[in-house]
C-alpha cells in the first residue's frame, strides 16, 4: 500500500551508525585510541578506512593479523563502555527523521540491519528517540554467521520481513555495507557524508544529504 502516491521499494533497510545515528566519528575515534594503546598505532582516518561498517569480530581479526599478536581480551568491553558513555549526547543523522516520516506516510516498511551488537543498536536508537520506530525490526551481525560484506545480514532481514531481496533498498555509508547489499541482490544507496563517494561507487547511487533520499527511493 502506498499512502502518498510514491512508489517506494517494498522494504527499506537502514544501516545504523552513520545513517540513522551520528556515531561514526565518536566510534572510530575511540577505536583508534584503543588500538594505539594496544600497540597498533591508528589514526581516526585509518580506523574509518579499515573498520567502518564491519563488526567488532572482523575488526579484531584484521587488527590482530596486522599486529601479529592478540589484542587485549577486554578491548571490546572498554570500547563499548566508552561508546555508550558518549551516547548521552548522541544525535540523529540530520534529515533522517524526515525520511522516516515520509516512509511512514507512504506505508512503506523499514528496518535496521547493522554490524553493531543488539545492545549497541538499541542504546543508540533509544538515545535519539528512534527505538519505538524500529522495535521488532532490528537485525544485528550477531544474528548471522557472516557479517558484512557477506550478504547474510541483509538476506536475514528481508526473509524475516517476508520480502524478496530484489524488492528491497538498502541505505549504507560504508564500502563493506554496499558490498553486502550488492551481494544480496538489493538496490543500494550510498550515503557519502563521511565516506568519499568513490569508495561507494558500486552503489546504485550516492547522495550527500538525507533530503535527497526520498526522491532516490521513489520508483527505485
Amino acid at each position: 500500500m502506498r499512502g502518498s502516491g510514491v512508489a517506494y521499494p517494498e522494504l527499506v533497510i537502514f544501516d545504523n551508525d552513520g545513517v540513522l545515528v551520528d556515531s561514526e566519528r565518536l566510534a572510530n575515534t575511540i577505536l583508534a585510541e584503543l588500538l594505539t594503546d594496544a600497540g597498533l598505532p591508528y589514526t581516526f582516518e585509518e580506523a574509518v578506512r579499515d573498520f567502518m561498517g564491519g563488526s567488532m569480530v572482523s575488526m579484531r581479526t584484521k587488527a590482530e593479523a596486522r599486529l601479529g599478536s592478540a589484542l587485549p581480551a577486554d578491548l571490546e568491553d572498554r570500547y563499548h563502555q566508552r561508546l555508550f558513555d558518549g551516547f548521552a549526547t548522541l544525535q540523529a543523522v540530520p534529515g533522517v527523521e524526515a525520511v522516516l516520516d515520509a516512509l511512514d506516510a507512504a506505508g512503506t516498511p523499514y528496518c535496521v540491519a547493522s554490524s553493531g551488537t543488539h545492545q549497541r543498536i538499541r542504546t543508540a536508537l533509544t538515545a535519539v528517540g528512534f527505538w519505538s520506530r524500529f522495535e521488532g525490526r532490528v537485525f544485528s551481525a550477531e544474528d548471522v554467521a557472516h557479517g558484512k560484506p557477506a550478504p547474510d545480514l541483509f538476506l536475514h532481514a528481508a526473509a524475516a520481513l517476508d520480502t524478496k531481496p530484489d524488492r528491497c533498498a538498502v541505505i549504507e555509508d560504508s564500502p563493506l555495507g554496499v558490498a553486502a547489499a550488492n551481494a544480496a541482490g538489493m538496490t543500494v544507496f550510498g550515503y557519502a557524508a563521511m565516506t568519499p563517494p568513490d569508495r561507494l561507487a558500486s552503489a546504485d547511487a550516492t547522495f550527500h544529504e538525507m533530503a535527497a533520499l526520498p526522491t532516490l527511493l521513489d520508483r527505485s
